[in-house]
């Protein structure tokens, strides 16, 4: 479970980098251990909606009780959290 302190304080944080760089998950994992971060581009996910958008990324919820990870929007079964950079066209 993500609960809304961390989710904010995560998008904050992210918010705040000057570029996202693909170590960031590793540099979250140290902070929020307790939380599974993957990092991606955002135009390799399909078929899910952020639940928070930035102008630099997106950020998506995983859920992962099921053996299998899939998108979710309810913080309450999230397992983690995928960051998803947006490039700039």
């Amino acid at each position: 479970m993500i609960n809304q302190q961390q989710f904010q304080e995560i998008g904050e944080w992210l918010s705040n980098q000057p570029v996202i760089a693909g170590d960031v998950d590793q540099q979250l994992r140290k902070r929020y251990s307790d939380i599974h971060f993957t990092y991606c581009m955002d135009d390799d996910v399909i078929g899910a909606r952020p639940v928070y958008e930035h102008a630099g990324f997106n950020l998506y919820l995983v859920d992962s009780s099921n053996h299998c990870l899939r998108f979710t929007q309810d913080m309450e079964v999230a397992s983690g959290l995928v960051v998803a950079e947006i490039e700039d066209v």
